[in-house]
This record gives C-alpha cells, sequence and structure tokens, in this order.
C-alpha cells in the first residue's frame, strides 16, 4: 500500500486501481480500516482513540485525500500528506 501518511502507529494509504468510492486505508497494529474520504463512512474495526485520530486527520485534509486518490488511481504516485499533530 502506498503510503501517504503516519502517525501515532496509524498508517495511511491508497492502494491503485481501487474501487470508487474514494477511499483510503488505516492500519494500526492488527487493525484495519477503510474509510470514505467524500462521508467518513468506516468499514473495519479500530480501537475508538485509533478511529478518533484517523477522523480528525480526514477532516483536516479531505481535499489533498481526493487528489491523492485521482492520482494514485491515475496510476501517478501521490503527494504526502502531512500528520496529525
Amino acid at each position: 500500500m502506498p503510503e501517504l501518511s503516519r502517525f501515532l502507529g496509524i498508517v495511511i494509504g491508497i492502494f491503485p486501481r481501487e474501487h470508487p468510492p474514494a477511499h483510503f486505508h488505516a492500519v494500526y497494529g492488527e487493525y484495519q480500516i477503510t474509510v470514505d474520504i467524500q462521508s467518513g463512512i468506516v468499514h473495519g474495526d479500530f480501537p475508538k482513540r485509533a478511529l478518533r485520530l484517523v477522523l480528525e486527520w480526514l477532516d483536516l485534509h479531505r481535499d489533498e485525500l481526493l487528489e491523492a486518490w485521482d492520482s494514485v488511481q491515475a496510476g501517478h504516485p501521490a503527494k504526502k500528506i502531512a500528520p496529525l499533530e
């Protein structure tokens, strides 16, 4: 998975040639989720604190994530996105 960001043990990425809608994957230890970029709908299981952090990060970087989605799906590398501070 091409890594877009990493913070507090959480790794965020988008796989190339994925199915719509635009989404990203988050991994935290043994936990994995997918998050719809537009709606914030989450599929999978994550610890509550880590999930709150991912959703906060999504709110801060939604436009950048949509650009990254388009770039990766077109076969181009995406720009890194700042971690949550």
